[in-house]
């Protein structure tokens, strides 16, 4: 019988994320050896990640990094909340962060085709989420650039890491209504920053729908054109961050709350993990 203890089992556990009889057998095969029983499991997990392939990573977390005015956020994935909050997996998405800011990516693509320690990034994931027993995977990353960048991030679990992430570029000395409006952002889930920026054909379909409905309500010809922009208006204040209601104070605008405070909003990027 192989010479190891339950603190050997235990702390090959903690570093491996694996569980107790798959440790045991390695521990068994490797006559107690940490080291090697550490490889055998390492190999055993990385055989098994093809198979984790059609698995779904519904759960995860948010990060982000800010350095001088470029605000960087990742969205990384696994399957189960548990693995979410564990350590090893915390830790690897600040692994993954780092790398995200030192690659300047801006894409998940651009970082998983990036190289670390002489191996894509790709491959760095997936054996570090062969060792914890998932699938783990990097659904997003993104950049945001201004003079200023506010971040926010928010746990929707007390028990969990943050799920919904922020980053809001803006010029002016008010942080404190740049924070406010970050929050706003995550509450509030604004598709577009403006309604400049919302797809013409989008907007079209919109005044397409508003039409029908408006004739299907009976509504007066001559009443219709009003009507449709009123009810474009309405799409514009639900999906535009600078038309919403600001959630502190429906009665203002995001636009007219930033403008009291001389802030200038120029961009922003919000993550909720899954959505």
């Amino acid at each position: 019988m192989a010479n190891y203890t339950a603190a050997d089992i235990k702390a090959l556990r903690e570093k491996t994320g694996a569980g107790m009889m798959d440790v045991k057998k390695a521990l068994d095969e490797s006559d107690g050896d940490q080291t090697k029983a550490m490889e055998a499991l390492r190999i055993k997990g990385l055989k098994g990640a093809t198979k984790r392939e059609g698995r779904s990573t519904s759960d995860g977390l948010v990060a982000t990094s800010v350095e001088g005015g470029v605000g960087t956020m990742i969205e990384l994935n696994s399957e189960t909340d548990f693995v979410a909050k564990s350590e090893p997996f915390v830790k690897l998405s600040e692994e993954v962060l780092e790398l995200a800011v030192a690659n300047k990516a801006d894409s998940a693509e651009a970082l998983l085709a990036a190289e670390t320690d002489g191996k894509p990034v790709s491959q760095f994931i997936t054996e570090s989420g062969a060792s914890l027993g998932e699938k783990v995977e990097l659904r997003r990353v993104g950049r945001v650039e201004g003079s200023k960048i506010a971040s926010y991030l928010h746990r929707t679990n007390k028990d969990l890491p943050p799920q919904v992430g922020v980053l809001l570029a803006f010029e002016g000395d008010d942080e404190t209504v740049a924070h406010d409006v970050a929050v706003h952002i995550a509450a509030m889930a604004p598709k577009y920053f403006s309604r400049e920026d919302v797809p013409a054909d989008l907007v079209e379909n919109e005044r397409r729908i508003a039409e029908d409905t408006a004739k299907n309500e009976g509504k007066p010809e001559q009443a219709l054109p009003k009507i449709i922009e009123g009810r474009v208006n309405g799409f514009f204040k639900e999906n535009c961050l600078l038309d919403q209601g600001f959630a502190k104070d429906p009665k203002q605008s995001v636009a007219k709350v930033l403008e009291a405070a001389g802030v200038k909003a120029t961009g922003f990027l919000r993550y909720r993990v899954g959505a």
